[in-house]
């Protein structure tokens, strides 16, 4: 791992000490061999998005970075401005959240399925003064919506945009691939307060039953998150790494994003989902470490998508219900490592590798280590029990505060962290007497997951029942999504229609799809 002066001293305790931030992590990378390959397209990318698939160097990319950043500085953002940013899993929206970092701005990812309804209630909460898009995702057209959500949130100064026609008042973006060599002056340490690491990097947005909460992290919180799943499932230095998860979340920026920095290899984006394109990316990039689905590992290696023979030899394994892991199959390729992450909503992650016969490590208590099992490990997190029964962390990688600073004196929902640090994670649990393990009950209460989507069934309950009676949601347990949500209307294309207009997540619209009739009984 390129980590330079990051942590001098990784057997020394807590991580502590000075650190890098992401762009540092860049340079260094960038440093060592600029004309390697650093991101790489989904090769079926015209079909959910436009442009055609880009492959980059570092030199490449890092004008890019340099462009966005400067367009951004020159637009009179100011430093820690937070800039929002909706952009699939392609080349531009990692060069998006690299080139605010550089700009010494805030990243502000939102969910790629967000609306209107989610991205109105979420920007507001954070004084968000950009938003970054682009034209089309599948059939939506997100350079209109981001333009609706500027149009609800005064503080929005631009909307900008790869793919997106300027008529439509957006600053464009894609232009920057052909003026690279714009002259760009960055922002100097000395311009800050405090240590570069110590500033803001990402928001990200929890789902509780409390309402939707900004959630800050610094440069150093996400490096302490990154070398947390690394330490524990090990990459080479410069080998490439396929990612299939959305940096739109604590878990898929951390993973997608910090692994492929810290081994300065070649990010490879897959956009979920496809085995087959999955498939042909493993086999033509000769990917080293694999970051996928936990629930869909089975399947994928059954089809035989998940082989050596191309160079695999680690998967992250990435479990957004965590309790599901204790049921998951034995992991029986023992020529590739499997490390299963688990993922509490927006408070942290904790990755497990697989015991020598393939079955999910257990989580401990009290104080956690990377690697678990080897001499002289990091201790990266700490577990308790609340009053409640329910899983309480801190360490290096847990927010230390609300954003913005002063919310949780304002009324508005805000993390439930302790004063001796820890944060309630709200699942359930309890530490098993027998060997010690904690051991995750089910979700946090009145929180269904959906994929990589998190909803209060209450406010979906409520948000059904505004287009009129005798309309009923459910959700239901699935196998490889969580839960999946069945909605029951008399007209169910009325319903789609109603909740496309209260700017409802496609996800709430299809569980009221049409459904076929079934034959009668015999």
């Amino acid at each position: 791992m390129i980590l330079g002066d990051a942590y001098p001293d990784l057997s020394g305790g807590p991580l502590s000490g000075p650190v890098s931030t992401l762009d540092d992590m860049f340079r260094r990378a960038l440093a060592r061999h600029p004309d390697e390959i650093a991101l790489i397209d989904p090769p079926n990318r015209e079909s959910f998005t436009d442009g055609a698939p880009r492959t980059m160097t570092y030199a490449q990319a890092d004008a890019m970075i340099s462009a966005i950043a400067g367009r951004l500085r020159r637009l009179g953002l100011s430093n820690d401005a937070v800039v929002a940013i909706q952009l699939p899993n392609t080349v531009e929206g990692i060069l998006s959240i690299l080139g605010v970092l550089r700009a010494g701005m805030i990243a502000a990812p939102l969910p790629l399925l967000w609306r209107q309804a989610d991205c109105v209630a979420a920007l507001s909460r954070v004084g968000v003064k950009a938003l970054i898009t682009c034209g089309r995702i599948g059939q939506a057209d997100h350079g209109r919506l981001a333009m609706e959500v500027a149009a609800e949130i005064f503080p929005i100064r631009y909307v900008c945009g790869f793919g997106v026609e300027t008529a439509d008042g957006v600053v464009p973006l894609d232009d920057l691939f052909d003026q690279t060599d714009i002259p760009y002056t960055a922002v100097a340490v000395g311009d800050r307060n405090g240590h570069a690491a110590d500033h803001l990097a990402l928001i990200t947005w929890d789902v509780t039953p409390k309402g939707l909460i900004p959630v800050p992290r610094s440069h150093r919180e996400l490096m302490a998150a990154g070398l947390a799943v690394v330490l524990e499932c090990p990459v080479a230095d410069g080998h490439a790494i396929l990612s299939s998860l959305m940096p739109t979340s604590f878990c898929g920026f951390t993973l997608g994003l910090m692994p492929w920095l810290l081994n300065g290899g070649t990010l490879v984006l897959h956009h979920p989902f496809d085995p087959g394109v999955l498939a042909e990316q493993l086999a033509s990039h000769h990917c080293a470490l694999a970051i996928l689905p936990g629930s869909l590992i089975p399947r994928l290696s059954e089809a035989g998508v998940l082989v050596d023979g191309y160079g695999l030899k680690s998967i992250m394994a990435v479990w957004r219900a965590p309790e599901r892991i204790a049921t998951s199959p034995a992991w029986r390729k023992a020529d590739i490592a499997l490390a299963d992450v688990l993922a509490f909503g927006e408070t942290a992650m904790l990755a497990l590798r697989r015991d020598p016969v393939g079955k999910p490590g257990q989580l401990g208590h009290g104080a956690i280590l990377a690697p678990r099992h080897a001499p002289g490990g990091v201790q990266i997190a700490e577990l308790t029990l609340t009053s409640r029964s329910t899983l309480a962390v801190r360490g290096p990688m847990v927010p230390r505060g609300d954003y913005p600073p002063g919310a949780e004196r304002s009324g508005a929902p805000c993390m439930d962290k302790r004063e001796d640090g820890y944060i309630d994670t709200g699942y359930p649990c309890r530490v098993d007497a027998a060997s010690g393990a904690t051991i995750i009950g089910g979700p946090p209460a009145g929180v269904v997951s959906v994929g990589g989507y998190r909803f209060v069934m209450r406010d979906l309950q409520n948000l059904v029942a505004r287009a009129g009676p005798m309309i009923t949601l459910a959700a239901l347990p699935d196998t490889f999504a969580g839960h999946r949500l069945a909605g029951n209307a008399e007209d169910r294309q009325a319903m789609r229609e109603a909740l496309e207009a209260f700017g409802a997540n496609p996800l709430v619209v299809r569980a009221f799809r049409e459904r076929p009739e079934r034959p009668p009984a015999a």
